[in-house]
């Protein structure tokens, strides 16, 4: 049975574009949320998704499960056809609501 999505709206794929591109640029999404939604945008189901981005379905699955080792390549292949790619972002301080943590150079 073919579980792709067939008739998804424009308006759902902007929402859901939107929604990855807001929680990425505020920093509000862990690696499995963003990577769950790199996967809702697409029409492809898991195991087309995790072939089309050139990595198992195993390691995808536990990607997505917020489990396992991902290294910085495999995270690239996913998110580079959304224009994205790893790197260092600032440090939340949960304690204050989120702020980012402020670093004194002395």
């Amino acid at each position: 049975m073919d579980k792709r999505v067939k008739h998804r709206s424009r308006d759902k794929e902007k929402a859901l574009r939107d929604q990855l591109f807001q929680g990425v640029f505020r920093n509000q999404l862990t690696i499995a949320e963003a990577v769950k939604l790199m996967q809702q945008i697409s029409p492809l189901t898991q195991p087309e998704f995790a072939q089309h981005r050139q990595i198992s379905l195993q390691s995808f699955k536990q990607i997505i499960a917020g489990k396992g080792n991902p290294t910085l390549e495999t995270l690239n292949k996913i998110a580079s056809i959304y224009g994205l790619e790893m790197g260092f972002v600032p440090i939340k301080n949960r304690a204050l609501g989120g702020e980012d943590k402020k670093i004194n150079n002395k």
